[in-house]
């Protein structure tokens, strides 16, 4: 998807965790560890929700930040959704599904990082400070619970 508008980036970062929701989910259909399958169905439930809360934003948003152009602000390379390689999340073990899942979300968290720091509209950078917050709150909840799971 090429990303001209905060727009495009909205609908991008929704499809984003759309695809890990349905990677995921396929993973933990397939996975033969117990642990690495609940983990995988935590996971893709959570991605699910990650693409509702996302698709409010857009819901919601200013039409001016909406429509602000960020294709000469975007130096930044592709987010790769699979940081794993073509290593299919059922033959991952529960540490390598984690770095795979946060590699991807850190990507995101940079590429909203550097944005907001480019950005000049107002309503385009508060709009970039939300969706930096939510990846941000969500990726470290995330990571609490992958850490209390891990104890099990």
């Amino acid at each position: 998807m090429k990303v001209k508008k905060i727009s495009d980036l909205i609908d991008w970062t929704r499809a984003m965790h759309h695809q890990l929701a349905e990677r995921m989910a396929d993973g933990s259909a397939q996975h033969q560890q117990e642990l690495a399958r609940m983990l995988l169905s935590y996971l893709a439930d959570h991605e699910t929700a990650l693409e509702k809360i996302i698709d409010g934003f857009e819901q919601r948003a200013d039409s001016r930040a909406l429509n602000t152009w960020v294709y000469d602000y975007l130096e930044h390379k592709p987010i790769d959704l699979r940081s794993g390689g073509d290593v299919p999340f059922a033959d991952m073990d529960f540490d390598e599904i984690c770095k795979s899942l946060f590699d991807v979300h850190n990507q995101a968290i940079d590429l909203y990082r550097e944005l907001h720091r480019r950005v000049d509209i107002p309503e385009a950078k508060e709009l970039l400070q939300a969706l930096l917050d939510i990846e941000e709150h969500e990726t470290m909840r995330l990571a609490q619970q992958t850490n209390r799971m891990r104890d099990m």
